[in-house]
């Protein structure tokens, strides 16, 4: 049995992608003070413990349609 190593090369691109998607959320909560849902705590707590999911939902569901 091979160890973590032979899955590293998979993982990594989907690690820079959450952290991607979750920063470009987190930056789209604080400069835009308007939600269909919740506020801005919450929303920054959605994105940051829910990992992949939680920008997704914040996009889907929480952002304005206004902007």
């Amino acid at each position: 049995m091979n160890g973590i190593g032979e899955y590293v090369p998979f993982l990594i691109p989907l690690i820079i992608a959450q952290l991607v998607l979750m920063v470009v959320a987190i930056i789209h909560i604080v400069r835009h003070p308007h939600y269909r849902f919740g506020n801005m705590v919450v929303w920054i707590i959605v994105v940051a413990a829910i990992g992949f999911i939680g920008p997704v939902v914040y996009f889907v569901f929480g952002r304005d349609r206004d902007e």
